[in-house]
């Protein structure tokens, strides 16, 4: 342990999407800013183990299911043939790079980075472990320390893959069966199917994805259905056994009521996250968490103690870095005095499937839930020229909106490249823009962008391309 004691105006507990930009930010405002990381490079889950390997590794995926599927266009490719271990180096490439930009990053700003595991020793103090700096003392806080990866009992010390496991792509197992039908499960449980495994799948509730508008997702549960080998619905794991070294795994499934055991080369485990905020010391300096364990916030990001925050995974709301980050920003700018919040009426929320699914705002489930009136314009791509024109016609495009005011609440889309879409969606309802605003917006043509104008348009009643409701 070492004994070097520091003294900082901010300190910042870990250096993922959230840790790192608010370390940043408050550089940038002038404030002294050390940051704490226990792991051995910057960045946190989503750059090392999580968005970042995870969508290097899809992108080559869907370059070959592109190349199978490129018959119907009268082109015809050999068999796509993986080389493990070069795939794999070329997305620690991607992350090396990634990492190595936010050290310099911090260096250039005069962010100090000490690395170890920080505790609460009081109100203004913290105990590192682990490292050169034993103890930090500072005058604010922010509590940046992510997420772990939730486990399942059956799958206590039985060697299963975690997410962070799969995409170190060990093997290309011959039957894998994936448990978790949320964005996790499916983005994995795709990105083997299209390696090469036969992929099974289970989820314990009737539907996947079970926080999105269920329309979304039925285009992707349709290519599941025909890319996997099983899909199981209302189905639980109830025991896993490693039957020796090279012999796989029994799985006892519970499904319909009937106990069914399935044999499988490799068992990859995805059943969400649960916040790093259990061995913090928090019980020293107050600090009491919610029944999902996230230390709970006000606008500006503050805790129950107004000299330290709490943004990201750890925070409430859902587990996005870009979500993380903007919490950073605030947090920083509140500590330097500038007025700042956090607005969390339109979070964007993409799912990296075959096809991708993204949504922002307020969702219909939502707005049945909350008993709130709204107006849905759909646009499906098979009436779009461009999606027609690359042969991607599967999907749609939905805007929501107050049918008194006209003014925009959400927006949902699932087809090709819909990730890169639903920012303006984002920007619109942060804008408080109206229908009227799409409508009275030029988007280019031909391109998949302009579904979002034609919703807008299915919505008003005023559709060029599709019978729609005329509306005075």
């Amino acid at each position: 342990m070492g004994s070097l004691e520091l003294e900082t105006g901010v300190v910042v507990i870990g250096g993922g999407p959230g840790g790192y930009v608010a370390a940043l930010r408050a550089a940038d405002l002038g404030l002294e800013v050390t940051l704490v990381e226990a792991a051995e490079k910057l960045g946190g889950v989503c750059l090392r183990e999580g968005c970042i390997p995870s969508k290097a590794l899809i992108n080559v995926v869907e370059i070959a299911h592109a190349a199978r599927e490129a018959g119907k266009f009268g082109l015809s490719y050999g068999k796509p043939k993986f080389d493990r271990e070069k795939l794999h180096d070329w997305i620690q490439q991607v992350v090396d790079s990634l990492t190595g930009g936010i050290a310099g990053l911090l260096e250039k700003r005069g962010v100090e980075v000490v690395k170890g595991y920080a505790r609460f020793a009081g109100p203004h103090e913290l105990a590192i472990e682990g490292g050169e700096v034993s103890r930090i003392r500072f005058g604010h806080a922010i509590i940046a320390t992510g997420s772990r990866i939730n486990e399942i009992p059956p799958a206590y010390d039985i060697p299963v893959w975690s997410s962070a496991e799969a995409l170190e792509i060990p093997e290309i197992p011959e039957t894998l069966l994936v448990v978790g039908g949320g964005y996790i499960g499916l983005e994995l449980g795709l990105v083997y199917e299209g390696l090469g495994s036969k992929v099974s799948m289970v989820e314990l509730f009737p539907n996947l994805l079970m926080g999105a508008d269920q329309d979304l997702v039925r285009p992707v549960l349709k290519n599941c259905q025909a890319r996997f080998e099983e899909l199981m619905l209302e189905s639980k794991v109830i025991g896993i056994k490693e039957l020796g070294e090279g012999q796989g795994f029994r799985v006892d499934i519970e499904q319909g009521g009937k106990l069914e055991n399935r044999h499988y080369d490799r068992v990859l485990v995805a059943v969400g996250r649960r916040p790093n905020t259990d061995d913090l010391g928090l019980e020293t300096i107050g600090l009491v968490l919610d029944g999902e364990g996230r230390i709970p916030t006000d606008e500006a990001c503050r805790t129950q103690q107004a000299h330290i925050f709490a943004i990201g995974d750890a925070a409430g709301g859902p587990m996005l870095a870009h979500k993380a980050s903007r919490e950073g920003k605030v947090a920083a700018e509140v500590i330097a005095g500038h007025p700042s919040a956090f607005d969390n009426r339109a979070i964007p929320a993409v799912v990296f499937t075959a096809p991708e699914i993204a949504w922002t705002g307020i969702t219909e489930r939502e707005a049945e839930a909350k008993g709130v009136a709204i107006t849905v314009g759909r646009f499906p791509l098979s009436a779009l020229g461009r999606a027609k024109a690359i042969g991607r016609t599967e999907g749609f495009v939905k805007v929501i909106a107050d049918p008194e005011t006209q003014r925009l609440l959400g927006v949902g889309m699932v087809g090709p490249q819909v990730s890169e879409l639903i920012a303006e969606g984002t920007l619109a309802i942060e804008m408080g823009a109206t229908l009227e605003d799409l409508l009275v917006t030029i988007h280019p043509h031909p391109t998949i962008s302009e579904s979002i104008l034609e919703a807008a348009e299915m919505a008003a009643g005023t559709a060029v391309h599709l019978a729609a409701p005329k509306k005075p």
